[in-house]
């Protein structure tokens, strides 16, 4: 074997031309000095076996980075275009919290078995750790890597825009693909376009701040100009406008400003909106604009949607925004600040509108948890943000309100619930476990505490940081100071909730009763107030259900407790504006809640009785009196028309058969002189198809039935 290999070894390597005669491309006889270099009386320099060359990159991706070099310019010089890719931008410069120690001269300590330091963990999956392996031998760094991910990324898009036709696709969510119609003849007059856009900037980008006005203001302006011209993108996001402009208009005032029955202008809207989606491929689309026109047009046609069909819609809408990356920070970081912050503030508005519609029907939805990294929006005005800004705005002074206040808010406010025990443990167990087990906590009662006590600091630094400086005066600070005490309140009787499943000594000072009281009275306040009258059409979507269950139960168990004459008015007064002109369609719900209230005010009665009050000392209140002539006339209705007359509903859907048990009958009842008119009692028109009727109130224990499942908070 020794001498094999000494063989081997004495073989003569092979020999190179020298460097001159490769330079001059002429033979070479490899002696050295060789012959052509003493005739030209040149140095002869061997040559050495070269490193292999790197393979050629792909034309593709030569052509991403050119595109981006020329995209880079033109945002540079504020020109309008259509970028490769929506999110396509310069990326943010790191946080300087965020780099590594070499990067500050220091020395690195990373182990395999860590991230490296400065560096934030990113998702994977399949398709990139097989990538991997194609570009182990390349030692490209992480920007290289970012763009071979754009080359497959438009390389897989365009397969399967080639594959698949467009046209077997788009109809998936809305039944049949798009008319023939030209859209531009749905447009409405130009001055109304404009009206319809200063309706959609007062009543509801307030409480969005999904569009950016500076920067859309004048496109609307040169679309309204010539609307036979208008971009897909475009168009698709101006009829979601005017859907949510009619949706935030009361009937008389539609009528009055439109000039049109409110039913009538919003379902004709709604109509061209959805053809105006399936004309950009909302489904297959990766542009923001498009997912916002989606998701303002479920916003929109939310009144009139079961919340169930309404779920499955707006898990289209979610799973758009993860294909886009928006979930993301690591995603919205590369983006430059104007576009990142539009990112984050859609993200926040899908997933707590998906939670609350998912609330309605069945709480374990998904897109409220701690899986994701979206930063909270900054608390800054729209003319802050600019398109040609390589830098994010710097909030100097986070106490002084913006118009972003609403939206900072809430988003701070579902941050904390969606890492909550109390939120977790209705939704995804699994999830606090893994949080209990990350605290190094065994007990979960600690966890409990915990929560109660998070939860009145986030009280506290919401009042102090962002409500202490609103003017009540002013309707936007009006509404976002009330319905922050409202979910706050809503926080605290969840999480009495949660105590409550899994029982622990409980704290006297965790007064619920004075909670479920504060959401009832700040609600009544909203829908009364002329000052949210603009704002609606956000508050009807949000009816304090889980209140009323709680002080009905605590006053039915305990009918002399403190205050009980004070809550009785409160109820009474949130009856009025929420309950008392409740639609037809909203009947069979109203029974229900209606012998809620009976039975509760029975308990108190017959206490009333007990202490030596005759019947006519007792104070009944108004509340009690208008659903008992309601019931009256409801079964009045029942026995002269039957039952189609008061719930517009066939036999068979669930309700009690026996009519003397369903309306509970009284002496007292008196038939009202006054008709209901068409509000929601629920803020929801249709979901009386809900199999409630045949429940027998007075067996109900309401904190130990299942709260997924008529949770409304």
């Amino acid at each position: 074997m020794s001498t094999e290999r000494e063989q081997r070894a004495s073989k003569t390597q092979r020999v190179l031309a020298c460097v001159l005669c490769q330079q001059r491309k002429v033979k070479c006889d490899r002696k050295f000095p060789c012959a052509n270099c003493v005739r030209a009386q040149a140095p002869c320099v061997p040559a050495t076996l070269t490193p292999r060359q790197r393979r050629r990159r792909f034309p593709e991706k030569e052509l991403i980075d050119r595109l981006q070099h020329y995209e880079g310019l033109l945002r540079e010089n504020n020109i309008n275009f259509e970028p490769l890719h929506s999110s396509s931008g310069p990326a943010a410069p790191p946080p300087a919290d965020n780099r590594s120690p070499s990067e500050d001269g220091g020395t690195s300590t990373d182990t395999p078995s860590s991230e490296p330091q400065g560096k934030k963990p990113r998702p994977r999956h399949m398709w990139h750790a097989m990538y991997q392996t194609m570009l182990a031998s390349d030692d490209e760094g992480e920007d290289e890597e970012d763009k071979s991910n754009d080359v497959r990324d438009a390389v897989v898009k365009h397969i399967w825009d080639r594959t698949y036709d467009q046209y077997t696709n788009d109809n998936l969510l809305f039944g049949s693909p798009a008319s023939a119609i030209d859209l531009h003849t749905l447009h409405p007059p130009q001055v109304q376009i404009f009206r319809l856009w200063q309706i959609y900037l007062d009543n509801v980008n307030p409480l969005l701040k999904i569009t950016h006005t500076p920067t859309l203001q004048p496109r609307i302006i040169d679309a309204a100009a010539e609307v036979e011209k208008i971009p897909p993108n475009l168009e698709a996001l101006l009829f979601s406008i005017y859907c949510m402009a009619v949706l935030s208009l009361g009937d008389e005032e539609c009528e009055k400003l439109l000039g049109t029955p409110k039913a009538q202008t919003l379902s004709s809207y709604q109509f061209a909106c959805r053809q105006a989606l399936q004309n950009c491929d909302f489904l297959r689309s990766s542009d923001r604009e498009c997912l916002i026109a989606l998701f303002l047009y479920l916003v929109s046609i939310r009144p009139d949607t079961d919340p169930r069909s309404l779920s499955s819609m707006l898990a289209v809408a979610v799973r758009s925004a993860h294909r886009m990356g928006i979930h993301d920070e690591a995603t919205n970081a590369k983006c430059i600040p104007l576009e990142a912050e539009m990112r984050r503030r859609l993200w926040w508005a899908l997933v707590i509108f998906d939670n609350r519609v998912c609330e309605m029907f069945d709480y374990k939805t998904v897109s409220l948890s701690p899986t994701w990294s979206c930063k909270i929006p900054i608390n800054a005005n729209d003319s802050e943000l600019r398109p040609e800004m390589k830098n994010p705005p710097v909030v100097l002074n986070e106490h002084v309100p913006t118009e972003s206040l609403f939206v900072v808010v809430r988003s701070e406010l579902a941050d904390f619930i969606r890492h909550s025990a109390f939120h977790l443990d209705f939704t995804n167990p699994s999830l606090k476990t893994i949080r209990i087990k990350k605290e190094n906590s065994n007990e979960p009662a600690s966890i409990r505490q915990e929560s109660h006590e998070e939860l009145l600091a986030l009280e506290m630094m919401v009042n102090a940081k962002h409500l202490g400086l609103c003017n009540p005066e002013n309707g936007f600070h009006f509404m976002t100071m009330l319905s922050t005490r409202v979910s706050i309140a809503k926080g605290f009787l969840m999480e009495y909730y949660l105590n409550y499943i899994a029982p622990s000594d409980q704290d006297p000072k965790r007064d619920t009763f004075s909670h479920a009281l504060t959401m009832l009275d700040c609600d009544t306040r909203l829908m009364t107030s002329p000052l949210t009258k603009g704002f609606n059409w956000y508050i009807l979507f949000h009816f304090p259900f889980p209140a009323w269950v709680h002080v009905l139960q605590d006053l039915r168990h305990d009918p002399n407790k403190t205050g009980v004459e004070n809550a009785w008015d409160v109820m009474s007064d949130n009856y009025d504006v929420r309950v008392k002109k409740a639609k037809r369609g909203d009947r069979p719900l109203f029974v229900v809640f209606a012998r809620m209230v009976l039975h509760t005010w029975t308990s108190r009665e017959e206490t009333l009785r007990s202490q030596g009050l005759s019947s006519e000392q007792i104070l009944i209140p108004r509340m009690v009196t208008d659903i008992r002539e309601q019931l009256a006339q409801m079964r009045l209705d029942f026995f002269e028309h039957g039952c189609r007359s008061y719930s517009e509903r066939p036999p068979g859907n669930g309700f009690s058969t026996n009519i003397d048990e369903m309306f509970i009958p009284s002496q007292d009842f008196a038939v009202p002189q006054s008709s209901v008119n068409q509000t929601p009692m629920w803020g929801h028109h249709d979901v009386s198809n809900q199999a409630a009727m045949d429940i027998d109130v007075n067996q109900v224990d309401w904190t130990t039935i299942d709260w997924n499942a008529i949770r409304g908070w």
